[in-house]
Formats: structure tokens, sequence, C-alpha cells
């Protein structure tokens, strides 16, 4: 009897689109080899289409062994065997395309824990690729070779041609001409991982783009703001390009002056692309003492759902180092925080923000002003995410070290409630850890102030 893995599963969908990636194929094979003055896109999707054609086949080969592929090979993401496994901020492991695709969507989460990204940096992960490598070997399949975001290699001559004839429209004292260059750079930057690449390593690129930012005339045209500082967010997913963009003069501070005077999507991505400038802790230096902190908690004030998102992940980055927990409290984080808490909105991100400002005691002073214990009680009693109540209980303990006085309410809610002791038995090991603490000086106090 023939072995099952010797008989090839035919799926009719696959069959047709694979007969399409083929006819597609040959026709831009045909523009390539009988047009002369083709452009660099006829390149790029032909390119893209070869790759589609490789990873239907690669599909194919392995979908009737799909049962028996371990789940912890597949990627969270599209479900299928990882080809370029990577690690995220998180832990979490993703193949690098699918992964990729999320990070350049503007997310600054973790897909599968929902937790705010402290940075956008993907590190290989060898030891899970080298053990899918080993089970395909066994299984008698070729795992194709990882494809990586960008390097010299994949930067063509025409890409370079086209660059300079964009930076030159830059340049050129012509209003609509800059915002068509500007909107295709966005594009460009958008779509293309080399164009990041490119204008990284382009001498004075970045510089020109920003020095649009420090023209007088911009406030009378917000499409062009909107355009530079969200092509100055595309550049910066790119990890090369985090240094030299934080590193040009003044870079950060026009940044900052569209975190304040641009658009709401001019407000977004510009705290977008501080939060991704700031994966880098020499630029979570600079960003902080450049003065970004202020108007990004207005941010989290005042914006919409997606610019506070966007302000909250920043704040989250930044404040990881000493210096900017300060600087976030000496401008009013945590009012607004607990602003933001106490309305529903991002409560995840901001009792992850303020766990890390609970170490600075200006923080913890405004928490106990801003009567922040009964709303970390509730938390930590109805909420169903044990991040959440994690979170809570360690800022909690914090506040109660500082101000003894907080004790009474949380000794009437455990008397009330036993919140705390059940968290004690049935929370993660922190915040059982932080739950049991606070019990214990509950015991050890026989009076409240």
């Amino acid at each position: 009897m023939a072995k099952s893995s010797s008989i090839e599963s035919v799926d009719p969908s696959s069959v047709v689109k694979a007969m399409e990636l083929k006819r597609e194929l040959q026709r831009l094979m045909k523009v390539i080899t009988e047009e002369e003055d083709c452009g660099i896109e006829i390149f790029d999707k032909a390119s893209k289409t070869l790759i589609d054609l490789k990873d239907l086949k690669f599909k194919r080969s392995i979908s009737q062994k799909f049962d028996s592929i371990p789940e912890h090979f597949l990627c969270p993401i599209s479900s299928e065997l990882m080809k370029d496994p990577v690690i995220l901020a998180t832990g979490q492991t993703y193949d690098r395309p699918f992964i990729q695709a999320w990070l350049n969507a503007g997310h600054r989460t973790c897909p599968r824990t929902l937790q705010v990204l402290s940075h956008s940096i993907l590190t290989p992960n060898y030891l899970v690729r080298s053990m899918i490598s080993q089970w395909c070997e066994k299984q008698g399949i070729e795992l194709p070779a990882p494809i990586h975001e960008s390097c010299e290699g994949g930067i063509t001559q025409g890409e370079r041609i086209h660059l300079d004839s964009l930076l030159e429209k830059i340049a050129f004292p012509s209003i609509s001409e800059q915002k068509q260059a500007v909107k295709e750079l966005r594009l460009l930057t958008k779509r293309m991982p080399s164009f990041r690449a490119l204008l990284g390593e382009t001498p004075d690129a970045i510089p020109q783009l920003l020095s649009l930012l420090s023209q007088t005339y911009l406030d009378r045209h917000p499409e062009l703001k909107e355009d530079v500082v969200t092509t100055i967010l595309n550049l910066s997913i790119y990890d090369n390009n985090k240094k030299i963009v934080a590193e040009t003069p003044g870079a950060i501070n026009l940044l900052i002056d569209a975190l304040q005077n641009g658009t709401m999507e001019t407000k977004s991505n510009s705290a977008a692309a501080l939060f991704t400038l700031s994966a880098l802790d020499s630029n979570k230096v600079k960003i902080g003492e450049s003065g970004a902190m202020k108007p990004l908690i207005d941010l989290l004030e005042q914006g919409n759902s997606i610019a506070k998102k966007d302000a909250a992940s920043a704040i989250f980055n930044l404040c990881i180092i000493h210096e900017n927990k300060a600087i976030a409290a000496k401008d009013g984080a945590v009012r607004v925080i607990l602003k933001t808490i106490m309305e529903q909105t991002l409560v995840d991100e901001s009792l992850a923000i303020l766990a890390m400002l609970s170490i600075n005691q200006q923080a913890l002073e405004e928490m106990s002003q801003c009567e922040a214990v009964p709303c970390l009680l509730s938390i930590i009693k109805d909420s169903t995410c044990g991040r959440n109540r994690e979170n809570s209980s360690a800022i909690l303990y914090s506040i109660c070290v500082n101000d003894r006085t907080k004790l009474r309410e949380v000794r009437e809610e455990e008397n009330a409630n036993g919140t705390l002791s059940q968290l004690a038995m049935n929370g993660t090991s922190r915040a059982r850890r932080k739950a049991s603490g606070i019990l214990e000086r509950l015991k050890r106090t026989t009076h409240t102030a």
C-alpha cells in the first residue's frame, strides 16, 4: 500500500491561482523584454509575482501534511508554517513578512498578547528556524530561504534615479512640485522597504525632507505637512534609519512641532514616529529632553482614538528610562492617564504606563491626590484581564507603601469583598506577591490614619 504522503492532493483553487500567477508573470516578462522604457514598478510586480508563485508551490507541498505540523511552527497571524521566524518585543514569535506587515500598517501592539510594544525591532529566532528546517527535511519539504526586509542588493539603479528626481522636485520652489514629490515618497516608503533603506543612505535626503517642516508657508498646506511627517514615520520603521533620523539636526523638534500644530492625522503620525524612533535608548533620551512628553500627554487627553493610542505607545516607550518617568510626572501624565482609565479607554496601555510611573515619588503623590485607589480596587475586583489586575495591584502596593492613609480605603474594600485575598490566591505570580504584601501591611496596622 502506498504511503498517503506520496499521493498528492490537488486543491482546485490553488491550481487556478497558480495558472493566474503564471499568466501574469508571462505578461510582465514580455513587457520587460520588449519595452525599453518600462518603469521600475514592473520589475517589482514581476518579483512579487514570482515570490507568490513560489510560496503557492510551497504551501501545496505541505498541505497534505498540514495536520501534522507542530503548532509552534505556525505563525499566529497567518496560521502557516513560518519561513523566517522572528521574535517581537513581547517575546512572541511570528513569521517576518506577516508581523512586518502588521507593524507597517501602524500597529503598536503584539497581535497575540495585545501588549504595547516597547520597540519594533524584530530578532531572528534561529532556534525555531532550525527546528522547522529539521522538520521539513524529515518530511521531504524544501523550506524557502527567508526574505529579509531590505538590503543593499535589493536597491536598483532605477530606484536611485527615481529618488534623485523626487528630491530635485522637493528642492524646487514650486509648492505643487513639492506636494507631488512628497506624496509619492510617502507611498513608496510605505510599500517598498528598499526605498526606506535608500533614503537613509542617500546623503542629505532626510535633512532635505525635514527642511520642509521648517518652512513658514507649510501651515497653509496641512496636507503637505501630513505627508512629510508620515514619510518620516515610514522611514523610521527601518531600523537602520532610527539613529539617522534622530541625529538629523532639528528632526525631533520638528516632529514635536507637528505633534502640536498639525491635523489630527499629522499629530497621530508624529506621535507614532516618536514611538518608533524611541526603540533606541539613546533616542529616548533625546526625545525626552526635547520636550515631547507634554504634547504627547495632551494628545492622549484630546486626540481621537487612533491618536490617543499612538500617544500612549510613545509615552510608554519613553518612560522605560528613569529620566523620562520624572518628566512625565512633572508634565501631568498621572491625571490624564487616570482619566483615560476612568473613561474606559486604553485601559491596558494606561495601566502599563501608570505601573512604570509608580516608582516615581511625584507620580505616587499625584496618584493619591487624584483618588487612584478606588479606581485600582475596582479593576482588581471586576476586571477579567490578568495583566490589568497585576498592574493595578503593583500600583496599589506602591501607593500604600508611600501613603499609609490609603490603607483605610483598602481595608474597607477588603472587609466588604475580600478583593485582595482573592487576588492573592488567583492572580498572576506578581499580582499574588503584591496583594499579599498589601494584606501583610493591613495586618500590621492596628489603626488607620
